[in-house]
């Protein structure tokens, strides 16, 4: 059934992703960022038809009035949030910043939120970062940990949300997914940058050896399920989005380079840990596939191709985008 929806954070990576999978099926859109749109090359909705999608530059820090005002105007009944400062080692550099966004703003948006008597549901997505560096596959039900600001910020806000529900009936579920990948992700993330760097003869630094563990898991696996749960799960239940296979981040960047024709030893330089990195938080997903009959398609090796055809299909347009993560407060 076509339905409104509203995605707070509608040109990250995943807002745009997960905003073309609703425009494919139907739905009208008004996607909402503190920032001008992103060049065609990095919004995957503007690959295909997005007639039905309308977009509203408004700060969450500083416009939460007037994202409510939007969202009344438009009358969703669905409401998503990608919003957050999102970067893991930077937010040790300026703490306070995290706490404003992934805190701060998103609990005045969500006191909102709840006066809204036209909400039937609102998706948080969260982060496995809450968890903390774990041991066996995590069940939604594991024990925060955070070992980061940023982590930290988001467990507040998840924790936050959890007594909104159980105070006020809020609406709230919640999402955390595995490294999600794909086309039309930022440059600065693992497998668009190793891509890159390849292209362009540059040398990758590798954190810690690249020894960490980690899922990845394409975004049009991430966006279908994100919709189903969105429409059929019931709150405040949390769901977990990832694959069985399981790589280190060389291992990683080791199947880039096989699958361009690159050597490994060429391109990467061996560089010291971040700190607080998590060794490992492999999620386990089997709520999702039991409760949706939900299952990942895409293959770590077809997605790989598939963002390498982007990038070469894109390389004009890319060279001239930022390379680094660009901090914005």
């Amino acid at each position: 059934m076509e339905q409104r929806v509203v995605v707070i954070g509608s040109n990250s990576f995943s807002g745009a992703s997960f905003t073309r999978h609703l425009l494919a099926h139907g739905h009208e859109i008004l996607g909402i960022s503190r920032s001008p749109e992103n060049s065609d090359c990095l919004l995957p909705y503007k690959w295909d038809d997005h007639s039905r999608f309308q977009f509203r530059q408004l700060d969450l820090n500083l416009q939460s009035d007037d994202i409510i005002d939007a969202i009344k105007e438009f009358q969703a009944p669905y409401v998503v949030n990608f919003a957050a400062q999102a970067m893991v080692a930077e937010s040790w550099e300026n703490p306070d910043h995290w706490y404003k966004t992934n805190v701060l703003a998103n609990v005045r948006l969500h006191d909102q939120l709840r006066k809204l008597d036209f909400l039937v549901k609102y998706l948080h997505v969260s982060t496995p970062e809450v968890y903390g560096s774990c041991s066996g596959l995590v069940k939604e039900d594991h024990t925060f940990s955070p070992s980061t600001p940023y982590a930290t910020s988001r467990a507040s806000c998840d924790m936050h949300l959890s007594n909104f529900h159980d105070n006020y009936g809020f609406p709230v579920v919640f999402t955390r997914a595995a490294n999600v990948y794909g086309p039309g992700q930022q440059l600065y993330r693992i497998i668009p940058r190793t891509i890159l760097f390849i292209k362009t003869g540059r040398k990758l630094q590798l954190h810690g050896g690249g020894k960490s563990l980690r899922s990845f898991i394409h975004i049009g696996d991430v966006s279908k399920a994100t919709s189903q749960i969105l429409t059929d799960a019931k709150s405040p239940n949390t769901y977990h989005l990832s694959t069985d296979q399981h790589v280190s981040i060389r291992e990683l960047v080791e199947l880039i380079c096989l699958r361009m024709e690159a050597n490994f030893e060429e391109l990467v330089e061996i560089s010291p840990d971040r700190p607080g990195k998590d060794a490992a938080y492999l999620l386990d997903s089997s709520k999702a596939r039991d409760e949706f009959g939900w299952e990942p398609e895409v293959s770590l090796q077809k997605g790989i191709d598939e963002t390498i055809s982007w990038v070469e299909d894109n390389f004009h347009d890319l060279s001239k985008e930022a390379m680094q993560y660009q901090h914005k407060e």
